[in-house]
């Protein structure tokens, strides 16, 4: 009932910014649409503050969008969203210490010579606490916030409903696939023991890339609702966009690598791209990874159809590159035949971009705008709007989250040469 209570809250916040700025627009001699109303930098301001207090599957979204959509964003309203990434409430102390009693015993204490009570690192399933073993080992200890589980249906249900409700959302569109999909996919998050169980599988698959550090997990410690491994110190990510230009590349780079080993070699791909899952170690050089919760098997028919794709771009051929994307469902039949001249001027923008043998740089976001105004204007037209397959949007989460993180670092990278010596390493 409090969560019920906290999204009626947040409807509330929004209808009131949504009245204001309606007024603001019409005294301007305006008529404003549905869209103008709700997107607002006031009322993207309550959304992140009441998501980060609700945390769970509510916050969790938020951090999607923030991800999937921020180019698309208008700017000031996609910097709001992205506080969503990395902060949420913590935990009270006597709320902390009944999950630790309920999963370890109420002598819990006894297994530590410290245990830090206040969380080095809070999202939106659970928050993070240092601590030292009897034997002299450190570890991050993941701990779940209560009730979190339950929630995520009834969660992801009412972020829904709001969405329609706004008008943000056309009735037509089908979005029960969906739905289902981010609830199973936050499901398997809230299951520790099966964070645990892809963590392992993903040092095992890493053990030849010594330039990635991933946590080892303590069996004996973990449960469901606790996650517990080795600490791995490092600095933020992000924190490197004040380092020499050739370092940010290098690093970039590997993660380009990462990302494309995962869909087309490994077959098992962390989907969530949030920059607090990746950490530099000053002193060796090495990437952290982070949080595998979202880490999933990639299907064989999805790294198919991203491997046809990306062939064409790297051939220029944009009428093939428009019939794979057509084929893997990335675009509806209904938006070619509506828009055709709209999607060619796209594909002619990224196939220019894909297929030159030079560096990209990703600091240089001048065709961003080009491609927000195609796609903005194919958006008014919802008998264009089509979800393309559910499989494919967990990559493509991780694809575009990538993206975000050059462009934060202003990596320069040949794109070209990587997929290159990905597919010669592993051939069709």
């Amino acid at each position: 009932m409090g969560r019920l209570g906290g999204f009626g809250r947040l409807a509330g916040g929004i209808a009131g910014g949504m009245f204001a700025e309606g007024a603001r627009r019409i005294a301007l001699g305006e008529l404003p649409s549905m869209n103008q109303m709700v997107l607002t930098p006031g009322n993207a301001k309550r959304l992140a503050e009441r998501l980060a207090h609700l945390r769970g599957a509510a916050m969790k979204l938020g951090q999607m969008i923030s991800m999937d959509a921020g180019d698309m964003l208008p700017p000031e309203l996609s910097a709001i969203l992205a506080t969503l990434r990395d902060q949420a409430n913590f935990m009270p102390a006597r709320q902390l210490d009944t999950v630790l009693t309920q999963e370890w015993g109420s002598d819990w204490r006894k297994r530590f010579r410290r245990f830090e009570p206040r969380p080095i690192a809070a999202a939106s399933i659970g928050q993070v606490h240092r601590a030292l073993t009897k034997d002299g080992r450190v570890l991050a200890i993941k701990v779940q916030y209560p009730g979190i589980a339950k929630s995520i249906d009834s969660d992801v249900d009412n972020v829904a409903t709001f969405l329609r409700m706004s008008g943000l959302l056309p009735k037509e569109l089908d979005i029960a696939p969906l739905l289902k999909a981010a609830k199973d996919q936050l499901h398997e998050e809230a299951d520790y023991l099966r964070e645990g169980e892809q963590m392992q599988q993903y040092a095992q698959l890493l053990q030849d890339q010594p330039q990635f550090v991933v946590p080892q997990l303590d069996k004996e410690l973990t449960r469901e609702r606790i996650l517990a491994m080795s600490f791995e110190d490092g600095i933020a990510i992000e924190s490197l966009e004040s380092e020499p230009q050739d370092l940010r590349n290098t690093v970039f780079e590997h993660l380009i690598r990462l990302v494309s080993r995962e869909l087309f070699e490994l077959g098992l791909m962390q989907t969530d791209p949030n920059f607090a899952n990746f950490r530099y170690r000053r002193d060796d050089g090495k990437i952290v990874l982070l949080d595998f919760g979202a880490a999933r098997a990639v299907d064989p028919g999805v790294s198919n159809a991203y491997r046809r794709l990306l062939a064409a771009g790297l051939d220029g051929d944009k009428d093939r590159i428009r019939e794979e994307a057509l084929a893997a469902g990335f675009v509806a039949p209904a938006a070619i035949e509506r828009h055709r001249e709209r999607i060619d001027r796209m594909i002619e923008l990224i196939a220019t971009e894909i297929s030159r043998d030079a560096p990209f740089d990703f600091g240089d976001r001048s065709f961003v705008p080009l491609l927000r105004d195609e796609g903005m204007a194919i958006a008014e037209d919802k008998q264009s709007w089509h979800i393309p397959p559910v499989e494919t949007l967990f990559v493509q989460r991780k694809v575009s989250g990538t993206a975000l993180l050059g462009a934060r670092l202003k990596a320069v990278v040949n794109v070209r040469r990587v997929i290159e010596d990905v597919f010669d390493a592993n051939p069709a």
